[in-house]
């Protein structure tokens, strides 16, 4: 297993969705506001969403040059979308939210992590 990300252009293309998403994080797009509400994350923790977001696209950016670091920064994307999915069904949220947005980003998550380490 190589210690660097090859080939680079999934971890690049998942750094550039964090970042996105971080951005429709900082003041809540509409969708994402509903999901939040529709899983219970208390409205006081919303703000972290960006920080954690923003982390995870500088992780996988920086693991281009920086042995492991994008290795570490995918598995715990993969744990995010893990933890996004159990809300999901913790709160009986079946629709959209869970299978295109929660489940999609799973599964492009571990394909980096599969492909790219």
């Amino acid at each position: 297993m190589p210690a660097l990300p090859d080939p680079i252009w999934p971890v690049i293309l998942l750094a550039v969705i964090s970042f996105g998403d971080a951005l429709l994080c900082l003041r809540p797009a509409a969708f994402i506001a509903k999901c939040l509400e529709d899983v219970h994350w208390p409205r006081r923790y919303w703000w972290v969403l960006s920080p954690v977001k923003f982390a995870a696209a500088a992780g996988l950016v920086a693991g281009i040059w920086v042995p492991y670091i994008g290795l570490i920064t995918s598995a715990a994307l993969v744990l995010y979308f893990i933890v996004a999915i159990a809300m999901h069904i913790r709160a009986r949220d079946f629709g959209r939210n869970l299978f295109v947005n929660a489940t999609g980003m799973l599964v492009v998550c571990v394909l980096t992590l599969i492909v790219s380490f």
